[in-house]
C-alpha cells in the first residue's frame, strides 16, 4: 500500500482535529450578547418612558399654572394660583392619558403646582428572564404662574 499524498495526508488531519471549539463559543457567547442586546433594548424603553413621563408631568404643571385667580390679578398685581383649578386642569391632562399613565398625583398651592406621573414599562427582551417583569418610571415637576416681565 502507498503512503496517501502530502495533500491528503493535511486535509485529513485538519479534519481529523475539530473539537467542537466553535460550537463550545456559540453557546457561551450566545446568550451574552442577548442579554446585551436586552440592555441595549431595554434600557432604551426605560430611557424613553422616564423622559415621556417628565414630558407629561411639565405639562401638566404648565396647564395647572396657567389657572391664575384673575380677580386677585387685577386686585394687587401679583399672579397667585386658584388651587382647585389649577390642580383640576393639571390631573384632567393627566387623565387623558390612561394607557400611559399608571399613576399621578396633583397638587395645588396658591404660589405652584406639583405633578409626579408615574409609566410602566414592560420590557421586550430581558423580559423572557424570570424576575425582569414590568417596572416603574416616575417624574416630577412643578410650576408657577409668571407675568410677562418676569423671568424664571
Amino acid at each position: 500500500m502507498r503512503p496517501a499524498a502530502p495533500v491528503a495526508r493535511a486535509a485529513h488531519d485538519r479534519r481529523g482535529d475539530d473539537r467542537g471549539t466553535i460550537a463550545m463559543y456559540t453557546v457561551l457567547f450566545t446568550p451574552v450578547v442577548l442579554l446585551l442586546a436586552g440592555l441595549l433594548v431595554d434600557g432604551g424603553l426605560a430611557i424613553h418612558a422616564r423622559q415621556r413621563a417628565a414630558d407629561m408631568a411639565e405639562q401638566a404643571a404648565r396647564a395647572g399654572a396657567n389657572q391664575i385667580d384673575t380677580a386677585r390679578l387685577r386686585e394687587t398685581g401679583d399672579p397667585v394660583l386658584d388651587p382647585g383649578r389649577a390642580r383640576a386642569a393639571a390631573c384632567d391632562l393627566l387623565a387623558a392619558h390612561p394607557d400611559e399613565v399608571t399613576a399621578s398625583r396633583c397638587d395645588a398651592n396658591e404660589q405652584e403646582v406639583a405633578v409626579s406621573v408615574q409609566i410602566s414599562v414592560r420590557p421586550q427582551l430581558l423580559g423572557i428572564i424570570p424576575g425582569f417583569g414590568a417596572f416603574e418610571m416616575t417624574a416630577g415637576a412643578t410650576a408657577r404662574p409668571v407675568t410677562g416681565g418676569e423671568g424664571p
